[in-house]
């Protein structure tokens, strides 16, 4: 539940007009950041959410800190867990408990002491900082500088040690190549060695699955599981989106019912630029590595449309029948819980579900793209009555 909590946060610096603008508050005693460049001094006596292209923080937080992003620096001072993803991750603070964290590159620096257990998965991992807990980390280039307290599970394509490195339980050590380990930092006796190819592996992963048969169609069961799922993430997501940005929601959602058309055409050309986006940056050859994140972009995009213009309509069908105008948080939940069920029961009916759901998502993705279309281009009737002005006057 918390790495989709960070998901979710995360799309806000995706969404629309959010590109814009950085989002901080403050909900049932958790912190919530989300932006393109996200920097701040925390004194959190929760949780704390952050997700963006650059986050650093600093000050402190008595729970737990989630981060997710391109650059991630964290030099709070944790009193619970600390969880963070991105491409680089910096570790600079003392945590309270555990760490997990994952990226191309990942470090602790000597002033980031754990208190619990370190988990680290990367391309480049460095830990500097001591461990009091266990260490488990998996990587292709691992440098450990830092005393470890307990046992060490350690996995890597190469794997050095600095004057600071020691450990004081067992290693369970796995490599391609032959690693030597200074007797200063463990005694041999201490040591496991397990075999670790990695072309054997997947290998052996691939075959794992011969003579294994797939289901022709999915139980009901599993129908029902991926449904629930699918409407408790789009809950938390529309939740997560109605307590940080409500009113920018509400004037996206007054859009989608109140000039239908001209949305939908924009959604269709919102659509259509996304999915443009993919073979244009790759026919740049340096824009290659960045098709994921254009696909991811498309992904984001299309599940805030489809919710966004479902709970546009429901709340239109909701005022037909009499209902509140500005109905409570809890209220607003309902409805698009209702607005979910209802169309994925349409997705029964051939053709005419798909249909429904396109329209949705072109309806969505339209009102998004013209609340992002306001943010660079500027309202023209100011400069218009100007004009009329001075041609009155001549």
């Amino acid at each position: 539940m918390r790495h989709l909590l960070i998901a979710t946060v995360a799309s806000l610096a995706l969404a629309g007009p959010g590109l814009a603008q950085d989002v901080s508050r403050t909900h049932g005693g958790d912190t919530y950041m989300a932006g393109e460049a996200v920097a701040d001094t925390l004194s959190a006596t929760g949780d704390v959410f952050a997700a963006g292209s650059v986050i650093t923080t600093s000050g402190s937080a008595s729970g737990d800190i989630h981060a997710a992003g391109y650059d991630v620096d964290v030099s709070t001072q944790t009193g619970g867990d600390l969880y963070a993803a991105g491409s680089t991750v910096t570790i600079s603070g003392t945590v309270g408990e555990d760490v997990t964290a994952a990226g191309f590159s990942v470090r602790s620096s000597a002033a980031a002491a754990v208190a619990g257990n370190l988990r680290f998965f990367g391309r480049n991992l460095t830990i500097e900082g001591p461990v009091t807990g266990a260490l488990t980390a998996f990587g292709g280039k691992v440098y450990l500088n830092a005393p470890v307290s307990g046992d060490a599970w350690i996995v890597a394509k190469t794997l050095t040690f600095g004057p600071e490195a020691r450990i004081d339980g067992a290693l369970i050590l796995s490599a391609d190549d032959e690693i030597s380990v200074p007797e200063r930092v463990i005694p041999a006796a201490r040591i496991t060695r397990e075999e670790w190819n990695t072309g054997e592996t997947y290998r052996a992963f691939n075959r794992s699955w011969e003579g294994v048969d797939m289901p022709m169609l999915p139980t009901w069961m599993s129908l029902f599981s991926a449904f629930l799922i699918s409407t408790i993430f789009l809950l938390l997501l529309a939740a997560i989106f109605l307590t940080l940005v409500p009113n920018r929601v509400e004037k996206m959602r007054r859009r989608v019912t109140r000039q239908p058309l001209q949305t939908f055409l924009l959604g269709v050309i919102g659509l259509s630029a996304l999915f443009g986006m993919v073979p244009v940056t790759a026919l740049t050859i340096i824009g290659i590595p960045f098709v994921p994140f254009a696909l991811l972009a498309i992904l984001v995009v299309w599940t805030l449309g489809y919710l966004l213009a479902a709970y546009g309509v429901a709340r239109r069908i909701v005022l037909a029948f009499n209902g509140d105008e500005d109905p409570s948080f809890l209220m607003k939940l309902v409805t698009i819980l209702l607005a979910i069920c209802a169309v994925a029961i349409l997705n029964f009916i051939p053709f005419v579900g798909w249909v429904v759901n396109y329209t949705l998502v072109l309806l969505g993705v339209g009102a998004m793209t013209a609340g992002l279309l306001s943010v660079f281009i500027t309202d023209p009737d100011p400069a218009l009555d100007v004009d009329m002005r001075e041609r009155i006057e001549e």
